[in-house]
């Protein structure tokens, strides 16, 4: 049977679809992200995502199936299955890389949401495919890379690291200025950049991100 997709489903997966002339950001959230290691080794990242109102709203329209104006396990779990499938071509909107190279990420066994005081919510976990070191510099943060969504973080203890071997590293809240990353990547900023957003890596130099050096 093919599958139909509600409006707000469509809308899910359309913000992680490179789209044309729109590389600005048309759904918000504010995130949390916990990195926790063991043993001296990154072994999970958490993430909280919770949306903006309007979003939310429509989300709540299209999943409520048996319109009781709440979303009901059922319907969260379709929520959550469709979110973690159009995420994954994307890395789950998370990016981990270790001396600056990127780090492969498992698919999350943990992806829930829920939805309180009007606002989706959602939570889940990615682990590296390989348990990283903590030595030299890593980096962790959350971006859309076609620009449809805006993840960020509302204060800088919403980074935060959790377990073993984090006490002689140095941690630092990197909020890269929007205009210093233009003026320093004028030549990428092409029509095709604009037409097609999600081509390029763009969105990782704008994103909000937490950098451990050990």
């Amino acid at each position: 049977m093919k599958k139909t997709f509600t409006p707000a489903a469509a809308a899910i997966i359309l913000a992680l679809q490179p789209l044309p002339a729109l590389a600005h950001p048309h759904i918000f959230a504010e995130a949390r992200l916990e990195v926790v290691a063991d043993a001296g080794k990154i072994t999970e990242v958490r993430n909280v995502w919770r949306f903006d109102d309007v979003f939310s709203s429509s989300v709540l329209l299209d999943f409520d199936k048996n319109t009781n104006l709440k979303l009901d396990p059922d319907e969260l779990k379709e929520i959550a299955d469709t979110i973690r499938t159009s995420t994954g071509d994307y890395d789950y909107f998370t990016f981990i890389t270790d001396n600056g190279n990127p780090v492969k990420l498992a698919v999350p066994e943990v992806f829930n949401v829920d939805f309180k005081d009007n606002q989706l919510l959602v939570f889940f976990v990615v682990k590296p495919q390989t348990a990283v070191p903590l030595k030299g510099k890593l980096s962790f943060g959350i971006y859309d890379p076609t620009f449809y969504t805006s993840i960020d973080f509302a204060k800088d203890g919403d980074l935060a690291t959790e377990g073993d071997g984090f006490g002689a590293c140095k941690r630092q809240v990197i909020r890269p200025d929007p205009d210093a990353v233009m003026a320093q990547n004028q030549n990428m900023m092409t029509e095709a950049f604009f037409n097609n957003p999600g081509g390029s890596d763009m969105g990782k130099l704008f994103a909000t991100r937490l950098e451990v050096s050990c």
